[in-house]
Order: C-alpha cells, then structure tokens, then sequence
C-alpha cells in the first residue's frame, strides 16, 4: 500500500508540473483580442485539457503495470493473447474523442474561411521582398510598410529596443468594431501575412488572391504585432506585420491625413521629377534610398560586394559600369526581375529616388562613371516600357 500511494503521488506531482508547465503564459499561446481568435484558444485549451488526460491515464496505466506486474510478482505469464472486448474499446475511445474535437473545429475553420463581400472595409495585402504593401480602394490610399528597427541593432549588437524586429515605419490602421476584409496577394514569392491577436494569417501568393477577415471590438483598441511565417528569403525575418485598431473617428481622421500627404507627395514627386538633378544631390538621395527605403543594401550589401551567385555583385558589374547597359540597368530596378529576388521598385520609389538609387549604384564603390540619371529619363523609360 505504501508503493501504491508514493506511486499515485508521484503521477500526480508529473501530471501538475506537466499542466503547470503548459498552462504557463509564456509557453501557451495567446487568447488574442478578437471573437474567432478566443473561440480558437479555447479549443486549444480543450485539446490541451484532453491531451493531458489522455497521457495521465496511459501513464498511470504503464506505472501500475511495471510496479503490479512485473516479473518478481507474477513469475508465471498469463496465457491468454488478446481480449475482443478490450480492443473495440480502446479503439472507439479515439474516435470518439475524435469526433467530440473535430465537430468544433471544422465550425470554427469554416467561420474563419467564411467570405466577408459585405464588410465595412476592403484592404488588399501585397507581399513584397520584404515589406508589405497596403492598398485601401476605397480611400484611394496606398503604402508600403517595412522594418523601422535601426540596422545597428541588427549588425552591431547595440542596445535592442522594446519592439526588436517587429517595428514598422507605416502601420496598418484599421477601425475597431468593424468589419475588415483582406485581399492578400504577393508580387514575387510566396509570403505569409499573420497577426496572432486577431488570429489571421492567411498565405501570399503570386497571381492569387487570398481572403481572410478580422473585427475588432471597439474595447480592445491598440497596436498588434506579427510577422511573416513563410519561408521567403535570406531576410525572411525582417518583415513584420503591425496593425493598429483605432476608432471610427481616428480612423476617418487617418484616411483624411494619408490623402493630404498622397497629394503633398504626388505634387513633390512631380516637381522634383521636372527638376534637373546635379550629381552630389543624386549621390545623397541614392545612397539614401540604397541603405534605408530601397533596403537594396541587404541582398547588395552596403559596398556592393553582393552575395554572388544569388545577389551579384553592383561594385564593378558591367550593368552598373557600361554605358550600353545603362537601359539594363534602369530596366532591372523598375521592373524587377522575375523568378528572382529583385523586386520591383517601379511602384515603389518616385521617379526622382529611382533617378537616384541607379545614380549611386553607377558611382559609389569606385564604380565612377560620371553618370547623373535624371528623373526625365526615368519617364521616359516608362513611357516606352
């Protein structure tokens, strides 16, 4: 009796610190903010409740057969081989447990897949190595959103700030207590859009479009962050997700702002693209766009050693260094190259930043070849493009 009882003690005391252990915050994951996000933790709760009692009692089982009937307390083996009873049991018991967990779960996948054509709000994702571009239809707004944590956090082991690697220069803003409908596509490969707290992630593929929905009640404004979770290139890491919920009137608010700043920038890029630029004002801009904006810098590498065969080299290239190849050259960075990692900047920078990023890859690291794209030229190329 004494073995029995430290025996049952001891499972008990496994089977606590194994539930403990679980159910410990920062090893379980998060209940989130939104209805299909809690529906979605409290049916991991559920399995988890029943996957610990599954164990416990296969456990137990096991314990009190090594301990009960082992060989110094049974010398003589049973003789019988199998019991009909026993296995029908031992397997209807699964598919019973089966049936009890899938019923909820196919309810809840189908009520996350569900199509929202009648929502408040429609934003079209767009995958981008790696950043991600926001388009509002209906407001007429479109952005670009990428890494904002400080590359010396990154490279040069300084000080890590509250929000390392999962920090943006634009946020996603969408309204609390409304219903938001994403579109999410990809422009090269395949990427993952995924915001843990309002429990969407939802894969970004080139030529298809994806849909997935969210709605925030009105009292859980604030900022949620996430990330990519495909597998999509050598900085797979440094391409976050940030959304943030706001009211319907800051939200009215920011649709208003972005739309006086479109138009503050369309008539900047306009007035610069129609200046005649001198070579020093490229250089600053273009290395400018290399190092931050562009991010050209991290398949390219901040001098232009590259990471040949897959990032070649721009220092020394002939594209970046023969006037013959200049047409290559502007060609390569407005319209990408398919089947690459070379994304497209075409949409992605003014005319007068391409002008400039093409100026400073043909000058910088002892390429010098004098030359000063001009805006015009940029024009030009698209036109006949």
């Amino acid at each position: 009796m004494a073995i029995r009882r430290k025996l049952f003690a001891s499972i008990a005391m496994l089977v606590g610190l194994f539930s403990s252990a679980i159910f410990a915050s920062d090893l379980n994951m998060r209940p989130g903010v939104t209805e299909t996000s809690i529906e979605a933790f409290d049916l991991h709760m559920q399995v988890i409740w029943v996957m610990t009692f599954v164990g416990a009692v296969v456990f137990i089982a096991m314990f009190i057969s090594f301990v009960f009937h082992r060989k110094s307390k049974n010398p003589t083996p049973a003789t019988w081989s199998h019991s009909t009873k026993m296995e029908i049991v031992w397997t209807a018991i699964p598919v019973l447990i089966l049936i009890y967990l899938t019923i909820p779960a196919v309810k809840l996948l189908l009520k996350m897949e569900e199509s929202k054509t009648d929502a408040d709000l429609t934003i079209q994702i767009t995958g981008i190595q790696w950043k991600w571009e926001y388009m509002y239809p209906e407001q007429n707004i479109t952005f670009i959103s990428s890494l904002s944590t400080p590359r010396d956090q990154i490279d040069s082991g300084a000080e890590k700030g509250e929000n390392y690697l999962l920090e943006v220069d634009n946020e996603l803003v969408i309204p609390a207590g409304k219903t938001v409908r994403f579109l999410v596509t990809a422009d090269d490969v395949i990427h993952s859009w995924w915001v843990p707290d309002l429990a969407v992630k939802k894969d970004a593929i080139p030529g298809f479009i994806n849909e997935a929905w969210t709605h925030v009640p009105e009292d859980a404004i604030g900022t949620y962050r996430g990330q990519c979770t495909e597998l999509c290139g050598k900085d797979h890491g440094f391409m976050p997700v940030v959304v943030k919920v706001v009211s319907q009137s800051d939200f009215d608010s920011w649709v208003a702002q972005k739309n006086e700043e479109r138009i503050a920038a369309e008539k900047a890029a306009a007035e610069a693209a129609a200046s005649s630029w001198e070579l020093d004002k490229l250089m600053a801009l273009g290395e400018e766009i290399y190092n931050g904006k562009g991010a050209c810098f991290s398949c390219h590498k901040a001098d232009g050693s590259g990471t040949p065969p897959l990032f070649p080299a721009l220092k020394g290239s002939q594209m970046a260094t023969q006037a013959d190849q200049l047409n290559d050259h502007i060609n390569i960075v407005v319209n990408g190259k398919s089947g690459t990692a070379m994304a497209a900047y075409g949409s992605q920078l003014t005319d007068a930043e391409l002008a400039a990023v093409i100026t400073y890859e043909r000058n910088a690291w002892g390429n010098d070849t004098g030359d000063a794209i001009q805006p015009s030229q940029i024009q030009a190329f698209k036109a006949g493009n």
